[in-house]
């Protein structure tokens, strides 16, 4: 395989066995999300950019199924037709089902794809029990990390979907109370500037894109020492901040206007003219001690260009300054960010940056199929850094490169400032 995948040289029988109890804890962990759903919860499609519940355990069990065991084997796929259903963006397998449509499908139903997991389940652990190349263990490895992502995008595509009920179910149990404190002002982490390496480092696994690693010239800046809080955003919409298009980017200000962005998303007007929040575990006021979320990239450039007016030089960091200045990441595993109480590690929610989404200086996306896993979205996105508590435990990394466009709001996405010194 190429460089893109682990660094391991070679099959190792204790590679495997590790890879064995993490796919089985990995798997457990997906079915785990879905405990208290229904199947009506698991098969609707709230928006094009969003999938239903049952889409990504299906999507997530076709990508072993296709990648790992019918390459080896001589095995077949469960059934024929679930490729068509069940394929993303993987135009070398072949044609799919639209995007846009995964919510019309009603069948087959959710019992037909547990029973679909279990079968690729046994046999994954028929070859992770025999002696797989370290091709194949890398295979492996990489589909581990994708079903983790799919996890998150379970929780932020579930939250986009139950939002969209008049009663406004909880799906999850209250996660954290509200502290209704205000934050002091955020810290400055100074960065001298100077030539700096970026990108992944050889240890353990990244994905392709994380690559290569490779140096970069910053100018002296400072970072913030923690993401802006939800009582900062209140504040910066209590100075018309929607309402200002001097400090919006066009296609911004355009959205503000066409989508009616007053607020985040997910908040909502109350009858005491304050907000109320939709959370996964219900809905109650903003926390002003909590990191903002949900979130665009425009808002975000917007929020520092506003704050700029405060303190001249204040903007979006670039990912090469995130990365060179941001402190470790830390972050707790749950539904909804905890509030703050000062200086706040990355982790909590995903930090936009100011970065268009591209590939490092000699990047190559690996070959096959495989390679067309996020090199082909180089186009129209920008970059987040760090994890959000959606973010599945071990599943974070400081190279790590989420993008998204610019307009995207549902994922748990806040920023955290920089300014040049």
């Amino acid at each position: 395989m190429p460089d893109a995948f682990p660094p391991d040289a070679c099959p190792s029988p204790a590679r495997a066995a590790h890879l064995a109890d993490r796919f089985a804890a990995i798997r457990a962990d997906s079915l785990r999300l879905t405990e208290g759903l229904s199947a009506e919860d698991m098969a609707v499609q709230s928006m094009p950019d969003a999938s239903p519940v049952k889409w990504h355990l299906a999507h997530t069990t076709w990508f072993f199924e296709t990648f790992v065991l019918v390459p080896r084997g001589g095995r077949a796929p469960w059934r024929d037709s679930w490729g068509y259903l069940f394929n993303s963006y993987y135009d070398a397998i072949g044609a799919r089902h639209p995007r846009p449509q995964r919510g019309l499908l009603t069948r087959p139903g959710v019992a037909e794809v547990l029973d679909w997991r279990r079968h690729v389940d046994a046999a994954m652990a028929g070859l992770l029990a025999g002696s797989p190349s370290a091709a194949v263990l890398d295979l492996v490895e990489l589909g581990l990390n994708h079903e983790q992502q799919h996890q998150e995008l379970i929780l932020t595509d579930l939250k986009h979907l139950l939002s969209h009920n008049p009663l406004q179910p909880a799906a999850s149990a209250h996660d954290g109370q509200v502290q209704g404190k205000d934050l002091p002002p955020p810290g400055w982490i100074d960065h001298p500037g100077g030539l700096e390496e970026i990108g992944r480092d050889g240890a353990g696994f990244a994905f392709d894109h994380e690559g290569a690693r490779h140096r970069v010239w910053l100018e002296p800046f400072r970072l913030a020492d923690r993401p802006v809080s939800t009582g900062e955003w209140l504040a910066f919409m209590a100075d018309g901040g929607y309402r200002t298009p001097s400090l919006w980017l066009a296609d911004g200000w355009a959205a503000v206007q066409t989508e009616g962005w007053q607020a985040p998303a997910y908040w909502r007007p109350d009858q005491d003219g304050g907000w109320t929040v939709f959370t996964l575990a219900g809905t109650r006021p903003p926390d002003p001690a909590e990191p903002v979320i949900h979130v665009s990239q425009y808002e975000a450039d917007a929020f520092a260009r506003w704050a700029a007016g405060c303190r001249a030089g204040v903007r979006l960091p670039t990912e090469a300054e995130w990365e060179a200045a941001a402190p470790d990441l830390r972050h707790r595993h749950g539904v909804h960010p905890a509030a703050m109480s000062g200086a706040c590690a990355p982790g909590a929610v995903w930090e936009w940056t100011g970065s268009a989404y591209l590939p490092y200086p000699g990047y190559a996306p690996a070959s096959g199929a495989v390679g067309e896993y996020n090199g082909k979205f180089m186009s129209g996105q920008m970059v987040l850094r760090g994890a959000s508590c959606a973010t599945p435990p071990g599943h974070s990394r400081r190279s790590y490169r989420n993008f998204f466009p610019p307009a995207t709001r549902w994922q748990v996405s806040g920023l955290r400032l920089a300014c040049s010194a």
